[in-house]
C-alpha cells in the first residue's frame, strides 16, 4: 500500500494555535514504527500545480493565496496566518490525495497522511483548509476519463461544505457527510446525503448514519471510488467534536468502509480530515487506526 506525507513541510504558527501541526510528523513515526507501508512505498508527494488546482479553484484565489495578498478577512476565516510554508504545504497536501488516489485505482488502497481539506471553496479557504484536496484530485481523474463514478464518504465531524459546493453540479461524483449538525460550518451546503447528528450522540448513531451513507454511495451510486475521509474529530476527547464516538466505534467506522468498498470491488483512497484532541497523542492513534484497517485491507486484496 502507498502512503504520501507531506510533514516535512510544517507551517510555523501562533503559540497557542489550536491547529496541532505535530499530529503528522507523530502520524509517519507510528506508521514506521509499526511497518505498515513497505519502505519504497512512503512518499513525499510532488506540489500541485496551478492547472491542477484551477480544476475546481477561481484563478484570483490560488493567486492570492501564491503571492501573499489575501485580504485580513480571508485570512480571519482561514484561520491560519499567511506563510511562504502554507503554500508549500497547501499544494503538497493536494499532491498527496492525487497520488493517493492514482495509487488506489491501481492497487486497491491508498493513503494520504494529511488531506481532507473540505471546507476550501472555489474562490476561498475557511477552517484551515486552503485548496480542497480532494475536489482537485477527483476532478483530475474524471478529466482524464479514469474515473465514471466516484463517491466521497466524509465522516469528519464537521460539515464538508467546500466539497459539497463544488460538486452539487457534478453527478459523477456522490457526497455524503455525516457530523454534528450544530458543528462547524454554522451554515451547511447540500451534499447529496447529509446526516446531520446531535451532539453526544455516541457510537450506536454515528455508525447507523456511516451505514446509511454507504448504502447510497455503493448500492445506490455504484462508485468505482471511494475518497474516505477518516475524520478523527468526532472522537470523544476532541476539543471541536462534541460527538461522543469512541475509539473503538471510530475503528468499527474505518473496518466498515474499508469492508464495504472492497467488497463492492471500489478503490478507497484514504485522507485523514481533522483531529483536535486534548492530547495529541489521543488523535495520532485515531488516525493511526484508520491507516492500519487500510493497510489490513490492501493486504487483504492482494491475497497470499
Amino acid at each position: 500500500m502507498k502512503a504520501f506525507y507531506c510533514d516535512r513541510f510544517v507551517l510555523p504558527l501562533p503559540q497557542g494555535h489550536r491547529f496541532p501541526m505535530e499530529k503528522y510528523a507523530l502520524l509517519r513515526e507510528r506508521v514506521i514504527a509499526e511497518g505498515l507501508v513497505a519502505p519504497g512505498d512512503l512518499l513525499e508527494p510532488e506540489a500541485a500545480t496551478d492547472d491542477q488546482l484551477a480544476l475546481v479553484h477561481a484563478a484570483g484565489w490560488i493567486e492570492r493565496v501564491t503571492s501573499g495578498r489575501l485580504e485580513p478577512r480571508e485570512v480571519r476565516a482561514l484561520g491560519f496566518p499567511w506563510t511562504p510554508q502554507l503554500v508549500e504545504r497547501s499544494r503538497r497536501s493536494v499532491g498527496g490525495t492525487i497520488g493517493a488516489v492514482r495509487a488506489a485505482l491501481e492497487e486497491g488502497v491508498a493513503v494520504n497522511l494529511a488531506g481532507g481539506t473540505h471546507h476550501a471553496f472555489a474562490d476561498r479557504g475557511e477552517g484551515f483548509c486552503v485548496f480542497n484536496d480532494v475536489a482537485v484530485a477527483v476532478s483530475l481523474l474524471l478529466r482524464e476519463g479514469r474515473l465514471r463514478r466516484v463517491a466521497v464518504v466524509d465522516t469528519d465531524v464537521h460539515q464538508g461544505n467546500g466539497t459539497a459546493a463544488l460538486f452539487a453540479a457534478v453527478p459523477e461524483v456522490f457526497t455524503f457527510s455525516v457530523h454534528g449538525e450544530r458543528n462547524y460550518p454554522l451554515r451547511k451546503e447540500r451534499s447529496d446525503l447529509d446526516l446531520g447528528l446531535p451532539d453526544g450522540a455516541g457510537d450506536e448513531l454515528f455508525l447507523e448514519a456511516v451505514d446509511r451513507g454507504l448504502d447510497a454511495a455503493l448500492d445506490g451510486h455504484g462508485a468505482e471510488l471511494v475518497v474516505y475521509l477518516a475524520g478523527a474529530d468526532a472522537h470523544e476527547d476532541d476539543r471541536l467534536g462534541r460527538l461522543g464516538v469512541t475509539s473503538a466505534g471510530l475503528a468499527e467506522r474505518d473496518r466498515r468502509v474499508l469492508g464495504r468498498a472492497r467488497a463492492s470491488a471500489a478503490a478507497v483512497a484514504v485522507v485523514m480530515g481533522g483531529g483536535y484532541g486534548e492530547e495529541v497523542a489521543t488523535t495520532v492513534e485515531v488516525h493511526l487506526a484508520s491507516v492500519r484497517a487500510a493497510a489490513g485491507a490492501s493486504r487483504a486484496a492482494a491475497g497470499p
